[in-house]
């Protein structure tokens, strides 16, 4: 699919404004709103903001930006050089708070800052409901780690709307260019495309931004086009909000079922994910099919060298998933996402521009510390055996200090006792470019220190130097310093577009799942009755301690069910009912209440709806060690966990009690692999989906669309199974075979007329 827009049109064609043309030169000027822009014949299109300070220079009847108002065109203000001699004499001119600074990433910026809790900020020293302040304006935070820390990237997370976003973009590039040297804001963002349920999609109307499946809906497709095509259409929008650098994708192999990210991958199966990985990379980085240009957004693949073999499920966000390991010395396939996927790109960018360590602790590769000051995962493998050329990119907060593997807080694995800046130290050395979180140079600085002491003052200019080049280079290649400006008008053109927003709707009906549909139930003719019962939610408490209450709730948005069936408030009135769930929330791994019993924390993860005793779990656990305990062995073998929504599981029975012999149609939003034997003999149909709006549902239960995915992981028979995996081994599970004789594996799933066998299952099965 080729782009069709730009951010940059308007403002670099004849706009309302002023229009300049220069005498005997190659380039016409337009002003808007604050923003100067010069068209170049045949070249870069600049933009600046005259209330920075920023001249422009004329060349051979060319224009330039004066970034470092000194009167005279430096190489790297001359748009005709290489990227890379351009990269070379800015890193060359920058001071070393300049390079610190340039080494930082920013913690979790929302637009506008929130007045208290997690990312709280202040404009002119008033929270912003008090200030009078503008969305869009800069924080007190911001102006600081801008100007005193030299920080230039900066991750976003929610934005009030695109415009808002767009002009926040112009207020920060501005308050940049009128700094020092005049490097751009490399503004990055987290996934956002996800879609919400309740949204009801219509043909020819526009939203605040594109909705498709995760990354793993998409997977379920087994159609990298798609993922490239979302991959168009995520860049093109990425970059009318000002964000320049995605911090995706994420391409760890889901080959541990229990794994709280599982939901974030592409699947288990190294083939499929190889290949979606090498899509992805290539539809946000790529300017129209081509290489980097104003569309181009830096994909930051994650997570270095794959997080997803965690021992039992337990996540590496907390010190009680610190270690990944390989019981089936199966590592290499882990990478291989990487280096043959994000690393080995069909289009000419060639390779992932960035890539991010996880936080775990590779068991037996290497040193025991976390993968972010691993020497040999980083520098001996990575760059050493892979060549890898990019950035590398610390995931945040893993030089901050821990006291005990329950809480969120830093995630410093394998160097709890060494300081901040001892840290920063071993992390440069280890290979790393830059520090996700850190907003202020100090502890970089004081890395600096340590490394002149130990290797010399031009050895560690030199290492510092590398970094920024490495980090300058993603800066240039997608043309920030020419033009980082934004039209707002422009940016609420192109953001949720209807186009976009049809696209992306498409990609959700071709990442639902049939797994049953027993004497053809599906699909369901229309305006038929139906019963849809009320879903208890469970009370429960995030990773910052917010606690949400239990409630009954509408497990669909019942309007939007309305506008394909007739809803009923009794099964006895009903033609067949419809179910709402998700998949078991089986805990994280670890309970500070069996500590506090006597006990060492460590619990199962339950893939199932009942309980679960860990009867054949591991006598030893592979792994352990950590200063925060004083003991290794983090076995859960003979302890009982309970699962958050079990009642998601008697409420699919009960609900198929009271409809007797008239059908019951189960849909599972599914977060992880489930046991399914709990309640697939209660259900007529299901199917499952990683996250869509509640209107693909019902195109497909009404016959609307067919369902076409396939399950891009297997689907376990029990939890004896579960347990006997290896955590680094795709596919070794026994899966789930139904009433019908169909067995939940990789790449199984139904159309109309039965078991999909296609190109599809031939190629990745």
């Amino acid at each position: 699919m080729l782009k069709k827009h730009t951010q940059l049109s308007l403002l670099s064609a004849a706009v309302a404004g002023v229009l300049l043309v220069g005498c005997g030169e190659k380039y016409t000027t337009t002003a808007k709103e604050g923003v100067t822009t010069i068209s170049n014949e045949d070249g870069a299109t600049l933009g600046y903001s005259p209330e920075s300070g920023i001249k422009i220079l004329t060349q051979d009847r060319y224009a330039f930006k004066d970034l470092n108002k000194n009167g005279s065109l430096d190489a790297y203000e001359d748009w005709r050089l290489p990227v890379s001699e351009r990269a070379k004499d800015l890193a060359s001119k920058m001071s070393l708070e300049d390079i610190a600074g340039l080494m930082l990433y920013s913690s979790h910026q929302s637009l506008p800052g929130s007045s208290r809790g997690f990312g709280a900020s202040n404009y002119d020293g008033k929270p912003f409901e008090e200030s009078g302040a503008m969305a869009s304006d800069l924080s007190d935070e911001q102006k600081q780690f801008l100007t005193d820390d030299h920080l230039r990237h900066v991750l976003i997370t929610s934005v009030e709307s695109p415009a808002v976003a767009a002009q926040w973009n112009n207020n920060a590039q501005a308050f940049a260019e009128g700094l020092y040297l005049g490097i751009p804001v490399n503004t990055s963002s987290d996934p956002r495309h996800g879609s919400d349920s309740y949204a009801e999609f219509n043909a020819g109307a526009g939203g605040e931004i594109s909705m498709w499946p995760g990354t793993l809906g998409i997977a379920a497709s087994f159609d990298p086009d798609l993922m490239k095509q979302f991959g168009e259409i995520g860049s093109q929008e990425y970059r009318a909000l000002g964000i320049a650098t995605a911090l995706s994708p994420q391409i760890d192999m889901g080959t541990e079922p229990r794994w709280s990210r599982f939901d974030g991958t592409m699947g288990e199966d190294p083939d499929l994910t190889t290949d979606m990985a090498r899509a992805y990379v290539d539809g946000f980085q790529s300017t129209d099919g081509g290489d980097w240009g104003m569309e181009s957004v830096n994909a930051m693949v994650k997570h270095w060298p794959g997080g997803g073999p965690e021992e039992g499920g337990r996540d590496g966000h907390f010190g009680y998933g610190a270690y990944a390991v390989y019981p089936g010395k199966n590592i290499q396939a882990h990478m291989q996402p990487f280096t043959q996927g994000a690393f080995k790109l069909e289009g000419p960018t060639q390779m992932a521009s960035a890539v991010m360590p996880y936080y775990t602790i590779s068991d037996g590769e290497g040193e025991a510390v976390g993968n972010g000051f691993n020497k040999y995962l980083l520098t001996d493998v990575l760059r050493g055996e892979y060549g890898y050329e990019g950035v590398i990119c610390t995931d945040w907060g893993i030089t901050r200090d821990v006291s005990a593997v329950d809480k969120f807080e830093g995630k410093s694995w394998g160097v709890e006792t060494m300081t901040e800046g001892e840290r920063h130290y071993k992390a440069i050395t280890a290979g790393v470019d830059q520090f996700g979180g850190n907003n202020a140079m100090g502890p970089v600085l004081e890395a600096y220190k340590m490394g002149v002491a130990e290797l010399g003052e031009d050895a560690m200019r030199a290492r510092f130097e590398a970094s920024a080049v490495r980090l300058l280079t993603n800066i240039f290649r997608v043309g920030l310093f020419e033009n980082p400006y934004l039209d707002v008008e422009e940016t609420q053109n192109i953001v949720g577009n209807s186009d976009f927003m049809k696209a992306g709707f498409d990609a959700q009906l071709r990442s639902i799942v049939m797994l049953k549909n027993q004497d053809k139930t599906l699909p369901m003719q229309t305006k038929k009755k139906v019963y849809v019962p009320q879903r208890y939610i469970a009370p429960s408490t995030n990773w910052w301690g917010i606690t949400t209450p239990e409630k009954m709730a509408d497990a669909f948005n019942m309007e939007v069910v309305a506008n394909y069936f007739e809803v009923v408030e009794t099964p006895e009135e009903a033609n067949f009912a419809l179910v709402g769930i998700q998949s078991p929330d089986g805990g994280v791994g670890y309970d500070r209440a069996d500590l506090e019993q006597g006990g060492n924390g460590y619990v199962p993860i339950n893939l199932q709806y009942s309980d679960y005793t860990a009867d054949t779990a591991r006598e030893t656990s592979l792994a352990g060690g950590s200063p925060l305990e004083d003991f290794t062995n983090r076995s859960y073998k003979g302890k009982t966990v309970t699962t958050n929504n079990t009642r998601d599981m008697q409420l699919v029975n009960d609900t198929k009690a009271k409809m007797g012999d008239k059908p019951v149609i189960v849909s599972v939003k599914v977060a992880k692999p489930l046991v399914f034997s709990e309640i697939e003999g209660s259900a007529s149909a299901i199917l499952i989906h990683m996250g869509v709006q509640d209107q693909a549902l019902m195109e497909i239960i009404s016959g609307a669309a067919e369902p076409s995915a396939l399950l891009p992981f297997q689907m376990p028979a029990d939890m004896l199974t579960v347990e006997a995996q290896f955590e680094d081994v795709p596919r070794d599970m026994k899966p789930y075979t139904d009433a019908d004789g169909n067995t939940y594996d990789f790449a199984f799933g139904l159309n109309w007329n039965g078991v999909i066998q296609d190109e599809r299952v031939t190629a990745y099965k």
